[in-house]
């Protein structure tokens, strides 16, 4: 892969977008666990409602939400997908939390980047993506989530193998970008699949980084776009 192309994306983006201001506020790594868990396979505003819904009824704490009735978590979640797994996935990690590491992540978090990532991992219900993001944005560790947005660009864009599994996506670009730069291409790079490279008919007439991709022909194409 081209690291002179991936800056040259990168730099673009920084010009295109603003990074959002809640980047900079500080993170919970519960509240960010649990955020992460409902947000599985759900769109950003029922997500948003679904934590608004559950931090009504109860404190974002494991002590609380190992000890709530697995019914009033799910009524909490309806408005998400697979709101009643997401529940008990919910309840179980808040006991194992709560039981094994003494109500908090920072223990975890303090730990070296495999180690810590091989921890949260170990939790039920929580898989890459889930323990990448809370990685990054609570510990600061050099990791790049890749949801969907993340994985969709990388690809089209050539910057990771268009068959790759997460690991292959997450190791191409963190091998083409310096660790301080691993949070922006996160957001910039979701900011970019949410406006223009979209899942279904991308915008590559009006895409910023359009001279660097390496699908724009095709779905030129595909399309019929000038």
């Amino acid at each position: 892969m081209n690291k002179e192309k991936a800056e040259k994306i990168l730099q673009v983006l920084r010009k295109t977008f603003k990074m959002p201001k809640w980047i900079t506020s500080k993170k919970d790594p519960f509240e960010t666990l649990i955020v992460t868990i409902i947000s599985q396979n759900t769109a950003d505003r029922n997500t948003a409602r679904a934590f608004q819904n559950l931090s009504r009824r109860f404190k974002i704490k494991p002590e609380v939400l190992a000890e709530a009735e697995t019914v009033e978590i799910e009524n909490c979640l309806r408005v998400a997908g697979l709101y009643r797994n997401k529940a008990r996935i919910i309840k179980k990690v808040s006991k194992i939390i709560l039981k094994k590491f003494g109500g908090t992540l920072k223990p975890i978090l303090s730990l070296p980047l495999d180690e810590a990532r091989k921890k949260i991992l170990s939790f039920p219900g929580v898989g890459p993506k889930t323990a990448d993001v809370i990685l990054l944005f609570c510990a600061q560790k050099p990791t790049i989530p890749v949801d969907t947005h993340v994985n969709r660009v990388s690809k089209r864009l050539g910057l990771a193998p268009k068959d790759g599994d997460y690991e292959a996506v997450r190791k191409s670009l963190q091998a083409l970008y310096d660790s301080k730069d691993y949070l922006a291409v996160h957001i910039l790079f979701i900011i970019l699949g949410r406006k223009y490279c979209k899942a279904g008919r991308p915008y590559c007439d009006s895409c910023p980084v359009r001279k660097f991709c390496s699908s724009r022909n095709y779905f030129r194409k595909v399309f019929q776009q000038p």
